[in-house]
């Protein structure tokens, strides 16, 4: 790996469940809102698509290969530890991370006044500064499974810089 730049893509998707709950775990926080995420982890998309997004940019794969959903030792587990796990990853390859660019898609719970604290959550979790965490959120306009709100989907893009 010689590259000086490398950039990754990541998607996740996870269903909505009837199932009533006080809040579901979005870019590392809780946010207020009645219905559960079905999912083996903790079902936290933003993570989950950040992860995804470094691992691609270092050629390693997916969260399910490094983390399979039919191992019962990662069900309920934060999805910290995979974020944690990716990081560790592209230090040892000599990459930290220049940028990240997030976007949760969905019509509800509303992501936007949650922002600063995802942003924060993530920049403390990777040990970079808050500018270098970008999040965004955007409605599907009634269109498809998200449009329907069966689920909330989340697409990453990161940079990584040689060191």
């Amino acid at each position: 790996m010689n590259n000086i730049f490398r950039v990754g893509i990541g998607y996740d998707i996870h269903r909505l469940s009837s199932e009533v709950c006080e809040w579901i775990t979005i870019g590392g926080i809780n946010i207020p809102y009645n219905r559960k995420l079905i999912a083996h982890s903790d079902g936290d998309v933003v993570l989950h698509a950040l992860t995804d997004a470094i691992l691609g940019a270092i050629a390693e794969g997916s969260i399910g290969v490094h983390f399979p959903n039919t191992d019962k030792k990662w069900q309920g587990i934060s999805s910290a530890v995979f974020t944690k796990y990716s990081h560790d990853l592209i230090r040892k390859k000599g990459y930290k991370i220049g940028n990240i660019d997030l976007t949760v898609i969905c019509h509800e719970p509303k992501i936007m006044p949650y922002a600063a604290d995802i942003r924060k959550k993530i920049s403390d979790l990777l040990e970079i500064e808050i500018d270098q965490v970008n999040i965004k959120a955007v409605t599907p306009e009634k269109l498809g499974s998200l449009g329907r709100r069966e689920g909330i989907a989340c697409q990453a893009i990161v940079l990584l810089i040689k060191y």
